[in-house]
């Protein structure tokens, strides 16, 4: 791994890649390239240089707290959980205050293909890596090949000298070095303009957080927000894809609930918040009661105890000890997923009680 350093060299078989194209399920027309999943095939030895790399960089980046405090991926020991608990914690900050929180999700499209390699560069020489890291990214970069594999059909090989591979082992901690510099601007271009948002970023996925008394104050931030980061983003080369954009309100109001619709004068877009909203396999409701999303993965659960049986037959059937592996390891990680949330609240936490008592 050092050698590869010192040199600043990246072998050209470790540059090759094969792409399968998979269809997604369900999907009423497959015309669109959105219809489609790529998943990427690379070489397991590189990707084992690649993990041993990425993990002195990041302890490196990490020592010079460069990377934005609420950007919560691409990084060790930080999950979806992570990212759920923050969101928690400022819902309720924000209702010990007499306030409501509203959401604006949003998503970058394409984000892994259409990273600047130069910027890339730049970036990773500011954190204050050595020239030879500097080298060695300059030629890893570079004379990427790939070829696409669908059914029985085989592409010509190509040149891919865009973006980094998001099945790559370096991929999360080179995004999240080049997201962070983006969301420092960010957060520099709205305190400049004194718009009171918060944000939080997972990977592409994105949350503008504003906290008023008023949803039409709220919505007005959140407004304001989005054109911001839309222009923003247009300079970095990269684009907000309106059609995932959702706005969404956190109320603890016993009344009738109708807060305003959010226009952003986008293209006529118009988001209207619905009664629940799924983030990262969170399901959230404005009390944050999480019925919904205990209910979902409670039967989900279920589902999967009762598939359990076709693993064995009317001669053999699994043993006692298999069946406790599955549950364990299969069965109990969906049911209890997002439990650390639950901690906040003790209805959510008694409902699963009630629920799993059930099973």
């Amino acid at each position: 791994m050092t050698t590869y350093i010192d040199l600043g060299y990246w072998p050209n078989h470790f540059k090759r890649l094969s792409m399968i194209i998979i269809p997604k399920p369900d999907k009423l027309s497959y015309n669109s390239p959105k219809s489609f999943r790529p998943i990427i095939l690379l070489n397991t030895l590189g990707k084992l240089i690649e993990k041993v790399i990425g993990e002195k960089i990041q302890f490196h980046i990490i020592t010079n707290n460069f990377i934005y405090p609420s950007q919560l991926e691409g990084l060790k020991f930080k999950s979806t959980i992570d990212a759920g608990v923050v969101l928690m914690h400022i819902i309720h900050l924000g209702w010990s205050k007499n306030t409501s929180t509203s959401i604006l999700a949003f998503d970058i499209a394409q984000f892994f293909p259409f990273l600047n390699h130069r910027l890339l560069l730049q970036i990773i020489h500011k954190v204050g890596l050595d020239i030879q890291v500097v080298n060695f990214f300059s030629n890893y970069l570079i004379d990427r090949k790939t070829n696409y594999l669908w059914n029985n059909f085989s592409s010509p090989i190509f040149n891919i000298n865009v973006g980094v591979g998001q099945g790559s082992a370096l991929s999360s901690i080179l995004s999240a070095l080049y997201l962070s510099l983006f969301l420092y601007i960010l957060e520099k271009h709205l305190k400049n303009l004194k718009i009171p948002v918060s944000i939080i970023s997972f990977i592409d996925d994105g949350l503008f957080v504003s906290q008023n008394k008023l949803f039409e104050i709220s919505n007005s931030c959140l407004f304001c927000s989005y054109n911001v980061i839309t222009n923003l983003l247009d300079k970095f080369g990269l684009i907000v894809e309106h059609s995932k954009t959702e706005v969404f309100h956190f109320s603890r109001s016993h009344g009738p609930f109708n807060p305003p619709p959010l226009n952003l004068s986008l293209d006529g877009l118009t988001l209207t918040p619905n009664n629940s909203w799924k983030y990262l396999g969170f399901i959230f409701n404005r009390k944050l009661t999480f019925h919904q999303h205990i209910d979902f993965y409670s039967n989900k659960a279920l589902s999967l105890v009762k598939y359990m049986k076709l693993l064995g037959n009317s001669s053999c059937s699994i043993t006692p000890l298999q069946k406790y592996l599955l549950y364990r390891y299969c069965v109990l990680p969906i049911t209890l997923y997002g439990f650390q949330l639950y901690f906040y609240n003790c209805t959510p936490l008694l409902y699963l009680l009630k629920t799993l008592g059930k099973m």
